[in-house]
């Protein structure tokens, strides 16, 4: 007897649709983006069939559309929607222990920052328990040539996709990008970053990467280390890096990565 799930493949067809899953799938593989007719040419279909289907997704937010030029791109949109989807599996809820026993740990606040097209954004936070102390809002935005976090995130990121970033930024930033190759290529070399914070005085960030099951970075885990003036730390600097590290190295093998380190190489 044939299977029924075979035969339901066969039988039904709803070609809009998997037109669309098409060109999501195409879009994923080339963070530089596509023209209409470049995604028509990949697909092997007509500029009618590609042009209707690509105006849709863009305006019910599943394309953005380079406000420069005539790209597409998979929008955030997609993975805000994977993120309310599958919550069980959501990095925020998979990182979200270990941030609170590193903040226990350590009595510091810290954040989770991902890449959003061209800027960063703090998905998930733990304040520490102290009546004193730093910590940045959910839904805050990264600046990611003069952060911590976008340092991580960019030095862990393939050629590729660090290119895709530089279209999209402006061109001071993207010069001041472009400047920061010896950086990352530390950041990347020595597993993590640490300077003072772009925001704050007498705070000294501290970041590493977090990598998914692909082995590209997922995230940017982050201490926004705080002294306090009678020393009443939990850990010193070193200390608490040793332990944003071991964090960090958690939630990728939690979140399926073979390593930690060194798993985005360019």
């Amino acid at each position: 007897m044939p299977d029924a799930t075979a035969k339901s493949r066969t039988t039904y067809a709803a070609p809009a649709l998997e037109r669309g899953f098409d060109i999501l799938e195409l879009l994923a593989t080339v963070p530089g983006g596509l023209t209409i007719s470049e995604i028509a040419q990949h697909l092997g279909r007509s500029m009618g069939e590609v042009f209707r289907v690509t105006i849709v997704m863009e305006r019910r937010g599943w394309l953005r559309k380079d406000a420069a030029g005539d790209r597409y791109r998979v929008s955030y949109w997609m993975l805000d929607i994977a993120y309310r989807a599958t919550p069980a599996q959501s990095l925020a809820t998979v990182a979200a222990p270990v941030m609170q026993d590193l903040s226990t740990a350590t009595n510091q606040s810290c954040h989770l920052v991902v890449r959003a097209e061209g800027r960063g954004l703090v998905i998930q936070r733990n304040e520490n328990a102290g009546p004193a102390g730093f910590a940045m809002r959910t839904g805050s935005v990264i600046d990611l040539v003069t952060s911590c976090s976008g340092h991580v995130l960019l030095a862990f990121e393939d050629d590729a996709r660090r290119g895709a970033v530089l279209d999209m930024l402006d061109p001071p930033a993207a010069d001041a990008l472009r400047a920061l190759a010896p950086r990352l290529a530390m950041v990347r070399e020595r597993g993590y970053e640490m300077t003072p914070s772009a925001r704050t005085a007498g705070v000294t960030d501290i970041s590493v990467p977090v990598f998914g099951f692909d082995t590209h970075v997922a995230a940017a885990l982050t201490v926004p280390y705080l002294v306090m003036i009678d020393g009443s730390q939990t850990t010193d600097l070193d200390q608490t890096r040793e332990r944003l590290v071991a964090a960090g190295e958690r939630i990728s093998r939690l979140l399926g990565a073979h390593t930690a380190s060194g798993a985005a190489g360019t």
